[in-house]
């Protein structure tokens, strides 16, 4: 690729790393000065609204969406457009079930329900040096998507980026905590649409305008949306995409560790679903245009009568996207503003990791034994394990880079290996237990809040012996939270029902 990264470029995309830097700044000296953890990990549960809702979309909304979902239209047609819908279930189902369930609770770490829930301090370590695993593997392979974009299109060396990423990361979240990562994802969300509406309004412009791009993809049976097959095995079908992702993502907007740090940092339970609501909003904006851009590259390269794979003038499809944007868009700022959103979406998503890795590490194993020690001292703990996690993660990101053929099959078999050992804890904890032992505030009344014209007998049958619990309002203005050993409980309807 000949096109290289204008004086321009590298200002717009060196302009992203400085403002996130000084937001960080910003937040260190501003407010409570992160002087305890519980502004350092939670925002003093005084956050706003709009930033969070936005925090937590580009916490799984990464560059992996930006190469991947056009590569996926380009390559296989628009089906794939169906998953954004399966997303946007997702963050309804998880408003009414999850949130109502966590945010009474305050956790700082996800893991503490899982103590409360079953009793048991060994459920909570296995979850959380899994989920500490796990997040560890996913900050380095993070760092991968913007890291070749950049190189591929200005031979900026890949280490040079894993250590920018880190480092840059690391510093905003080392000095003003979750409130600088929740306002540096909102300012990082923006550039991530920024650019993604760039490439659409360009590209759309050098095909000739929409209508001749959608021409041409129909021309070669690109479009298509409507795959009932019930076949497992099909690449895209209508219920893979929609009520598989809408199953899968339930989970991420509702349960993750980064959803429930962060909705959970606001000042009310009305904030709190809201928030999660949003991303219905965010997810079908960036979605819809990243999807776009696929099949505006598409149509560019099919009206030329050219393949960019099939040529091999890039080595896979994930290319497709830099090499557009290079080729077609190189108007001085474009591919700059393209690296910053591939950044951004890298950088989101990592400052994301380590403000939850440090909020696990600290509550679930370092809080049981400095308890005693003073605020100002806890809150620079907390800041050393940011540190940590930095230098642990561009160090898994070098690890990474060197593997040789596919991560997939050790993705497979950690994640298989994770299942079952936490579906033995599951089991083996849950089985001899009593629906009735179990306080009610810990349970998800999802027959009453999903099912609720369903009749009272039925729904009975269904709480399998659970013990009712009455509708108490609190916390829905700016009242102070329910606490975990409290009496008072939130939930959405009249009964409980098994988790």
């Amino acid at each position: 690729m000949e096109n290289t990264l204008g004086i321009l470029d590298w200002i717009v995309f060196t302009g992203l790393l400085v403002i996130s830097t000084c937001i960080g700044i910003y937040h260190a000296f501003s407010g409570g000065r992160q002087k305890t953890t519980r502004e350092f990990l939670v925002g003093n549960r005084e956050l706003t609204l709009f930033p969070v809702a936005i925090s937590i979309l580009v916490s799984f909304q990464s560059a992996i969406l930006i190469l991947g979902a056009p590569a996926e239209m380009y390559t296989k047609g628009t089906q794939y457009y169906l998953y954004t819908y399966g997303q946007i279930f997702a963050t309804f189902l998880a408003s009414v079930i999850y949130v109502p369930l966590f945010y009474p609770l305050k956790l700082t770490s996800v893991n503490e329900y899982l103590e409360l829930r079953f009793k048991s301090k060994a459920a909570k370590l296995v979850a959380t040096f899994i989920n500490i695993s796990a997040t560890i593997i996913y900050t380095g392979i993070a760092s991968f998507a913007p890291s070749t974009a950049l190189h591929a299109v200005s031979g900026f060396p890949e280490w040079i980026s894993f250590i920018v990423i880190g480092s840059v990361c690391t510093f905003y979240t080392f000095m003003g905590g979750l409130k600088a990562v929740v306002w540096v994802d909102a300012f990082q969300g923006v550039i991530m649409l920024a650019g993604l509406i760039a490439i659409v309004a360009q590209g759309t412009i050098s095909v000739g305008g929409f209508n001749k791009v959608w021409d041409l993809n129909k021309q070669c049976d690109k479009i298509n949306f409507w795959n009932f097959d019930p076949d497992p095995t099909v690449r895209h079908t209508f219920w893979a995409l929609v009520f598989g992702a809408m199953i899968s993502w339930t989970g991420t907007y509702g349960a993750s560790q980064q959803s429930i740090q962060r909705y959970s940092a606001l000042p009310s339970m009305k904030q709190a679903k809201i928030a999660v609501l949003l991303n219905s909003v965010g997810v079908f904006l960036l979605i819809t245009c990243a999807c776009i851009c696929g099949i505006v590259i598409f149509a560019y390269y099919a009206n030329a009568g050219v393949d960019p794979l099939s040529n091999g003038a890039i080595r896979n499809s994930n290319q497709i996207i830099p090499y557009f944007v290079m080729e077609v868009l190189g108007y001085p700022g474009i591919p700059g503003l393209f690296i910053a959103c591939l950044f951004s979406g890298a950088l989101s998503s990592i400052s994301s990791n380590y403000s939850s890795l440090c909020a696990m590490t600290w509550e679930d194993l370092l809080k049981p034994f400095l308890y005693n020690k003073s605020e100002q001292y806890k809150a620079w703990i907390t800041r050393l394990i940011v540190v940590f996690y930095g230098v642990l993660g561009v160090g898994v990101a070098f690890l990474v880079k060197n593997l040789g053929g596919t991560v997939l099959q050790g993705l497979i078999a950690g994640g298989l290996s994770s299942y079952i050992v936490t579906m033995w804890i599951g089991f083996a904890k849950y089985s001899p237990t009593n629906p009735e032992d179990v306080e009610p505030k810990y349970l998800i009344p999802i027959f009453d809040r999903l099912c609720c014209c369903l009749p009272e007998s039925v729904r009975r049958y269904l709480r399998c012996g659970a013990r009712r619990t009455s509708y108490v309002k609190v916390c829905n203005s700016g009242e102070s939270a329910c606490s975990v050993g409290g009496d008072a409980q939130v939930t959405n309807g009249l009964m409980a029902s098994k988790l």
